[in-house]
């Protein structure tokens, strides 16, 4: 018997001591421990517990600092995707808000920022709409929306064609266009309504791939490294003190603007085999990272963190292989990057504060928003 327990023990033993030489030598990996529901819920309530802390008496979360509802949205989405029903005591609070913030002309805003506030809103609204309690808002929404979007009236071959600014009369640009398509999408809007085509018309010339569905000379300029990637606003290129402007006279990619890019051809039904969605995963090989926002640093990178796992969810699966043929578990990823990064108060704030991010009501609700996404 004793003989038999040794040559277990030393079995097991060389077996320990082969896998941690293969580990050393790169042959193989450590088995991976994953993702939780019970992992995501110790975080989300956390920062559930600080959000209700931070609730204004008349519902709102942030909304005198950032300028309207849209903080107060984002909040509502992300916890109803976590699990917080509509009667949840803060979620309920913050939909009585928003309903108040809903608008005659069907627009959900304040002081501006019509684009983002409404479509953040819609996405709450459809979160929360159990019984159809809120279709007549999400109908007018979608109305109000759509007619924020340069559409009708516009010539398809204006560079402006199918993209949305902040209310409808500025200059058009992919952020507030991407997030105008996450209203229209979560409202259930089908892939070949003509507001997904007009805005694909955008997205496109938003994107360092020159060719037929782009043809604006700051694309014919793109890096070997920006190809394939998107810029926010290709305007900028025509300014020479831009810092977006790259020494060959192009724009440069970035990290936020590229996973919304991708999501949004995703949404309107834009084929994995298109050359736009290779080019754009291409780009996303090279620069994959949890670490920064590429091409921007720290700046927007709670932005950067809920775009990214959009993409990542509309793409599917869970495990994506970079340019060097590392397979990244990104859920888990996502969640390990957020996790260290919250802070004891269970809020989440970026130090580079160029987008607001400052702000841990807005930071925390963009993690929120990531990690429902990221959940099991």
């Amino acid at each position: 018997m004793a003989i038999r327990t040794l040559a277990r023990r030393f079995t097991a033993a060389s077996l320990l001591f082969m896998g941690l030489a293969a580990n050393s030598k790169g042959i193989a990996a450590p088995p991976e421990t994953a993702l939780t529901a019970n992992d995501v819920k110790a975080v989300t309530e956390k920062a559930y517990a600080f959000l209700k802390s931070k609730q204004a008496e008349d519902g709102s979360i942030a909304a005198r600092e950032t300028r309207g509802p849209g903080v107060t949205a984002l909040a509502v989405a992300s916890l109803i995707r976590l699990g917080y029903g509509p009667d949840d005591p803060l979620v309920a609070k913050a939909l009585k808000y928003l309903e108040s913030q809903v608008k005659p002309d069907g627009g959900v805003y304040a002081r501006g920022l019509q684009t983002y506030t409404t479509s953040l809103a819609l996405v709450a609204f459809k979160e929360a709409n159990a019984g159809g309690k809120y279709d007549k808002v999400i109908a007018s929404a979608v109305k109000y929306v759509k007619g924020l979007q340069y559409g009708d009236g516009v010539d398809p071959k204006d560079a402006k064609y199918g993209g949305a600014g902040y209310d409808g009369t500025t200059r058009p640009d992919l952020s507030n266009t991407q997030i105008l398509l996450d209203g229209l999408a979560a409202a259930g809007l089908p892939k070949d309504d003509p507001a997904f085509k007009r805005a694909i018309a955008f997205v496109s010339r938003s994107q360092n791939l020159p060719g037929e569905f782009n043809n604006l000379a700051y694309a014919t300029k793109a890096t070997d490294a920006d190809k394939g990637g998107f810029v926010y606003n290709f305007t900028d290129a025509g300014n020479e003190n831009s810092p977006k402007r790259t020494p060959e006279g192009g724009l440069r990619s970035e990290g936020g603007m590229t996973y919304a890019g991708l999501k949004s051809f995703l949404y309107a039904g834009v084929s994995k085999d298109d050359a736009r969605v290779k080019a754009a995963l291409a780009w996303i090989k090279r620069h994959y990272t949890l670490n920064e926002n590429p091409g921007q640093g720290q700046s927007g990178l709670f932005y950067y963190y809920q775009t990214f796992a959009k993409a990542m969810y509309l793409l599917g699966g869970d495990k994506f292989e970079d340019a060097k043929g590392t397979k990244h578990d990104w859920r888990k990823e996502l969640y390990d990057v957020l996790k260290a990064k919250q802070k004891p108060d269970g809020s989440w704030t970026n130090p580079n504060n160029a987008f607001l991010e400052g702000n841990p009501e807005l930071a925390t609700s963009f993690s929120l928003l990531a990690l429902s996404y990221a959940k099991p």
